[in-house]
């Protein structure tokens, strides 16, 4: 049923609209009072809901309940409070229109120029394993309600739905008010975020309803995350929600456009950029893949990445030193310091400035860490260009990982060790090895996750000493790796992302002197793997898991 038909003479023109009264309803408080204190101070009425309202108050700025405007109280445990003429009238009305302008005279009702909402934190709900009726009643029905609203009308209204848009705000209100610009654009973005919502809560029925297990934690918890091995969970839909949060020089190439857009999330993206030129595409990609390399270790950890593939990788003990990061660091550094020229490094322990003054004196593109010491920091400043990043608290991977393919999006759950052992491991040639071998079995085979498949990757002492990566067949894989180990091979542990399809390629491993493999196992000649491995004396373990990265 379409609305009624107004000749566009009707309309009178509207840009820039002042801020008079402002309905403010939030679940996420951030930057609230600090809002509040603008708004009250430019003289906007503020008419707000509940804890909102409560917080506003009682910081001392006046505030209008709803349920004072509407003249009916909150009902239904808050579930009914918004949801009113006098509260909708006030959003809708366009006052473009003089007969809208009438009529809100007639029924005695004022309008809102600026709406501010964020909806129930029902995704956060989910996630945290809450039950199916608490997921349920974290659905926000008057929130939406509000933001579409204001957003349909955003000739008049001003919606706002995220705290990083409140400082425009505030520099709107002392402008005299929202452009129509403006408006536009918080609409769009208004529209996505209600969009997204509905997603969220349309996959989290479409996996949790008529489950047996629909009110157990671990189901709501996999309907967030996917994160239940037992029953990966996939919406019947995906809406992407990210905001712009940069425009690149370039994509991959000097000929292709790029931009970086953002999610809540506490990745690469979210990193602070403390010093140097800008990040650009590349380094992002970089970047992204050498943070996941470092974090695969739960040791002080440093990759070195160049063009998506590892240089390096290393681990050093946890004994308190000053220098355990600076340690891991030029170890990392050693397996291929030619590759590592121009490269991005990651650490997963604050660089301290043993660390810092290695750095220096190599040709780096980007240092990446959850800190920095003072110290480091001011070392590192001394490098004009080098790009220092500094991880948000409490960085972690995505609960699904996306690539575009042409008319479709693939996803994933992420490859991670979170509940890594090798006690599963089952011995299939030579003789148990001991616990310093099993070690560095057990980094190599964290480490090789990150080199691109068909990947062999040798360590030793916790640091890869050769690594062969993204070739076609895994022979040729393990002839880079050993003709980059060099010496270094003689004595070094193996570990391949899959099986061995032929003796051939561990052949070639066992000529340089590698004493040890971890491989998954499961080739059809998998007995004639295991029988050469046998008669070098060579001690071979399978996984029974793969790590192939494309």
């Amino acid at each position: 049923m379409s609305g009624p038909q107004h000749d566009p003479s009707d309309y009178r023109e509207r840009d820039v609209v002042p801020i008079r009264r402002a309905l403010v309803s939030v679940s996420d408080k951030t930057g609230l009072l600090e809002l509040a204190s603008a708004l009250a101070g430019a003289g906007v009425e503020i008419v707000s809901t509940g804890s909102t309202a409560k917080t506003i108050a009682d910081a001392g700025h006046p505030v209008t309940q709803v349920s004072d405007v509407t003249g009916f109280a909150e009902a239904l445990d808050g579930r009914v409070k918004t949801l009113h003429p006098s509260i909708h009238a006030g959003i809708l009305a366009d006052l473009r229109l003089a007969d809208h302008e009438a009529q809100l005279a007639d029924l005695g009702i004022a309008p809102f120029e600026l709406v501010v909402v964020n909806l129930y934190p029902f995704v956060e709900t989910v996630a945290s394993g809450a039950t199916a009726d608490e997921a349920v009643e974290q659905i926000d029905i008057g929130g939406p309600a509000m933001v579409r609203a204001s957003a349909k009308n955003h000739a008049n209204v001003a919606i706002v739905v995220s705290p990083s848009n409140y400082p425009a705000l505030v520099g709107a209100l002392a402008a005299g008010g929202t452009t129509l610009a403006q408006r536009q654009r918080l609409a769009g973005k208004a529209f996505a975020h209600t969009a997204a919502y509905d997603r969220a809560v349309a996959g989290f029925f479409a996996i949790s309803v008529g489950r047996p297990d629909a009110t157990a934690p671990d189901s709501t918890r996999a309907a967030a995350t996917g994160t239940d091995d037992a029953a990966p969970a996939f919406p019947a839909a995906v809406s992407l929600d990210f905001d712009l949060a940069q425009v690149l020089r370039y994509g991959e190439n000097s000929h292709q456009a790029a931009a970086l857009y953002t999610t809540a999330a506490h990745g690469i993206a979210q990193a602070v950029q403390l010093h140097g030129k800008e990040m650009s595409y590349n380094n992002y990609v970089d970047a992204d893949g050498a943070v996941r390399a470092a974090y695969d270790f739960t040791e002080p950890a440093v990759a070195i990445i160049k063009h998506a593939q590892p240089c390096g990788i290393a681990i050093a003990p946890e004994n308190g030193a000053a220098d355990s990061i600076a340690s891991a660091h030029h170890r990392a550094h050693l397996c291929d310091p030619i590759s590592a020229f121009g490269g991005v490094v990651a650490a997963n322990r604050t660089v301290t400035l043993a660390m810092a003054e290695q750095v220096k004196d190599i040709f780096t593109e980007v240092v990446v860490a959850p800190g920095f010491e003072p110290a480091a920091l001011e070392l590192l400043r001394t490098k004009k260009n080098l790009r220092l990043l500094q991880l948000p608290d409490g960085y972690r991977r995505d609960a699904r990982e996306f690539r575009q393919v042409s008319g479709g999006l693939l996803v994933q759950q992420p490859d991670t060790f979170d509940d890594f052992s090798s006690a599963d491991w089952r011995l299939v040639a030579g003789p148990e090895v001991d616990a310093a071998t099993r070690a560095d079995l057990e980094f190599a085979w964290r480490a090789v996750r990150a080199v691109k498949s068909n990947a062999i990757l040798l360590a030793s002492f916790g640091a890869s000493v050769g690594v062969g990566m993204g070739q076609v067949n895994r022979v040729d894989s393990c002839r880079l790796a050993v003709s980059r180990a060099g010496d270094r091979a003689a004595g070094s542990v193996a570990a391949s992302d899959a099986f061995f399809p032929f003796a051939d390629g561990l052949g070639i491993l066992l000529d340089a002197g590698v004493t040890a493999v971890a491989q998954p196992g499961g080739s059809l000649r998998d007995a004639e793997v295991i029988e050469a491995a046998a008669a070098a004396g060579v001690s071979m373990y399978f996984t029974g898991e793969r790590h192939f990265y494309h």
